[in-house]
């Protein structure tokens, strides 16, 4: 994992080769596992209107979890639709709890 555009914003490498860059959300610890959220950077023209035909349906959560590989942290997929459904509500709960506590 590089942190090429500091505290927020990384860039990572999918399955395909592709060079992605996502702003970091939020990190929590669940069922005795590290995630962390990110939404795609979607980069906007001088109109706003998102760049090369991006589509904004795309720009959805990313949730990834952090594995030890070799001793080193890497970023992985989750293993099942119900891991990812279980770790998305405790975002979705963790995110709407931090709203409600801003005055």
């Amino acid at each position: 994992m590089s942190d090429e555009y500091g505290g927020n914003f990384i860039s990572v490498t999918d399955e395909d080769g592709n060079e992605i860059e996502l702003e970091h959300i939020d990190t929590i610890e669940y069922d005795g596992n590290t995630y962390m959220a990110f939404f795609p950077v979607v980069e906007a023209g001088e109109d706003g209107s998102p760049l090369d035909g991006e589509d904004e349906e795309e720009a959805g959560l990313i949730i990834l979890k952090v594995i030890d590989v070799d001793g080193e942290e890497e970023l992985s997929t989750l293993d099942s639709d119900e891991e990812l459904e279980a770790v998305y509500q405790q975002f979705m709960e963790s995110l709407f709890d931090e709203e409600e506590e801003e005055p």
